[in-house]
């Protein structure tokens, strides 16, 4: 009982999941409708190349055995009957290829529009949303899909040309006996059944495998990159991944076989009733024309006719099967372009304001992380005024770098609010938003592009703009580190092109400051991005960092103190809330925690 109603909510499954055909025919048809519009008309006009074919060797048949019974010549009209025939077949080869051309531009066109729309959207959904590892199935489940799908697509073009096909070879079919048709059908029909089921088991089964996939692709990316090869070979952790990797690969290889041998034996045991129908009928055929019942050239027809019509018709379930079970798998697809960022501008947003008059207020913010109680943020108060410089320190995990993301509205306060210029952050525009704040975070990114790209991802209208680009080098100094690069600034950085140069961990960090002071804009961020400088570097650009930001809002964090004690204000961040704010002097004769951490460092260079 429990099997059959598996088997039945399956197929409801199955036929629900056609619904997901229409948005992504949606999409294929964006990509290119000429394509699709001469694809469709070409097959149409395929599909009824086979009745002709058929339909003319029947004539020529007749014609002969009428020759032969009557002793008479043939008549001459059928030396045009084999031009005829001739050229039907010229014809469909020409149609066949020229599809086949169509699709393999569709195929192109389709990829490239649906990961196109994959990135932007991917790009423009909350931050929160890759930090759960729900999402990060779907999106890769989502990334698959979108060019796994073709299949799909052709598939639904093939439908269309085998049920015309099926339809006209069987009107012929059906002329000369109806229960012949049906018997054609009724052997079919076990098969589509039993492929159709063995396809949903394997939908469940990709579905079930998606997050040990992603584990071995992780452990492939592990086992053979350059970040990882020093400690794997030094911690000697080659067999503990290959281990691992073995194990989850063989529990896959397992389930895959395991379903495939059930397939095995239940499609070679129905595909033999479909035989059997086919054959039925193809006797019954015979049996009449021996009878004197039919013609020769109407044997031939009728036997191309349910061969063919046997063919198409098996064909033509199986494809619905096939584009019924592939439509399952485009719900993470659809479900992932369903998804709606929650951090967006409203309707009408407001312009950001230049010039910033009041600064940016955080009025009773809290924050927790999606699926967590924790607060990491806890009825916290704070004003940034401008042209002020404030320096944010406090242990790991107290909310530092969290405060930054709201404070860029890559988060939305859980609780309370933030205020730029008196007005909440919600109601400005975005993208106007973000143009006026700088930042660059301590897992910034190292582009493996050029040395100038790098830069210009800061400001990327600036791509061309040499001129701005120098200028923003040399502020970082990561000038003196392109100078010397064999190519200079069309130096390409990393290793994973041909010619590329890796860079060391505080030469990227130059490279990406130069974006930061790129970006023209009126709040400049800098969370801990000078970790892999030694002191004496870092204590550099701080300098010039507090040198360049005259005039501008500033907040940096970092916890070098002979760093720190050049803002104007210092915030000291405990327990999601602000325990000390002042200057460096005010707060080390407080007595407090700033000053039991200036001391804790201090007493190591001593």
């Amino acid at each position: 009982m429990a099997k059959e109603e598996n088997f039945w909510s399956g197929w409801r499954e199955r036929l629900s999941a056609l619904r997901n055909v229409p948005p992504v025919l949606k999409i294929v048809w964006e990509s290119g409708p000429l394509v699709v519009s001469l694809g469709l008309i070409l097959r149409l006009v395929t599909s009824i190349v086979p009745l002709a074919a058929l339909w003319i060797t029947k004539l020529i048949i007749d014609d002969i055995q009428q020759a032969i019974l009557t002793h008479q010549p043939v008549s001459k009209s059928i030396w045009w009957l084999v031009v005829a025939e001739f050229g039907t077949a010229i014809f469909g080869s020409i149609l066949s290829r020229t599809i086949d051309y169509l699709d393999a531009l569709l195929a192109d066109k389709y990829t490239r529009h649906v990961s196109i729309q994959v990135m932007r959207h991917a790009a423009n959904l909350d931050l929160t949303a890759y930090e759960d590892p729900v999402f990060y199935d779907r999106l890769e489940r989502a990334r698959v899909q979108a060019t796994d799908r073709l299949g799909m697509i052709q598939s639904i073009g093939r439908l269309i040309q085998q049920i015309v096909t099926a339809a006209s070879l069987s009107v012929s079919i059906l002329l000369f006996s109806p229960w012949l048709l049906l018997l054609l059908i009724v052997g079919i029909l076990p098969a589509f059944l039993g492929e159709s089921h063995f396809a949903f088991l394997g939908y469940a089964r990709n579905f079930r495998q998606t997050p040990i996939r992603r584990e071995l692709d992780y452990l492939r990316i592990l086992g053979g990159s350059r970040e990882a090869a020093k400690e794997l070979k030094l911690f000697g952790l080659k067999d503990f991944l290959v281990n691992r990797f073995t194990k989850l690969s063989d529990q896959i290889y397992e389930e895959n076989v395991s379903l495939a041998r059930r397939r095995l034996i239940a499609g070679s045991f129905l595909s033999m009733i479909g035989t059997a129908g086919y054959y039925s009928a193809y006797v019954y055929v015979i049996w009449r024309t021996i009878t004197g019942a039919l013609t020769i050239g109407t044997l031939t027809l009728l036997t191309g006719a349910i061969i063919q019509a046997s063919a198409n018709i098996q064909q033509a379930f199986s494809t619905l099967s096939s584009i019924a079970d592939q439509a399952l798998f485009l719900t993470d697809l659809l479900a992932f372009f369903a998804m709606k960022p929650t951090i967006r501008s409203k309707p009408n947003a407001l312009p950001a304001p230049r010039p910033i008059m009041r600064g940016f207020e955080f009025r009773h913010v809290s924050f927790r992380y999606p699926g967590s109680s924790r607060l990491v943020l806890n009825d916290l108060d704070f004003h940034l005024h401008p042209g002020e410089r404030v320096a944010l320190i406090g242990e790991n995990g107290e909310g530092k770098t969290t405060l930054v993301k709201l404070l860029t509205r890559l988060y939305d306060p859980t609780e309370g609010q933030i205020l730029l210029d008196g007005i909440d952050l919600r109601e400005y525009n975005l993208e106007d938003l973000y143009k006026e704040i700088g930042v660059i975070f301590q897992d910034f990114m190292r582009y493996e592009m050029k040395a100038r790209d790098n830069i210009a991802v800061g400001q990327i209208d600036q791509i061309n703009g040499m001129q701005a680009l120098k200028m923003a080098a040399g502020k970082s100094m990561a000038n003196e580190v392109i100078e010397r690069l064999p190519h200079d600034y069309e130096q390409m950085l990393g290793r994973r092109f041909e010619n590329g140069v890796d860079l060391s961990g505080g030469e990227w960090q130059k490279v990406a400051l130069a974006r930061a002071y790129l970006r023209d804009a009126q709040l400049l961020i800098l969370d801990e991005p000078t970790a892999a400088l030694d002191a004496r570097s870092e204590f550099e650009v701080f300098q010039r960092f507090a040198e360049l930001t005259a005039g501008k809002t500033a907040l940096f964090i970092s916890h070098r103190f002979s760093t720190v004690r050049m803002a104007d204000r210092i915030v000291v961040l405990e327990h999601g809330r602000i325990a000390e704010d002042g200057n460096h002097e005010q707060l080390f004769h407080l007595g407090g925690r700033y000053a039991e951490m200036f001391e804790m460092q201090a007493a190591s260079y001593r």
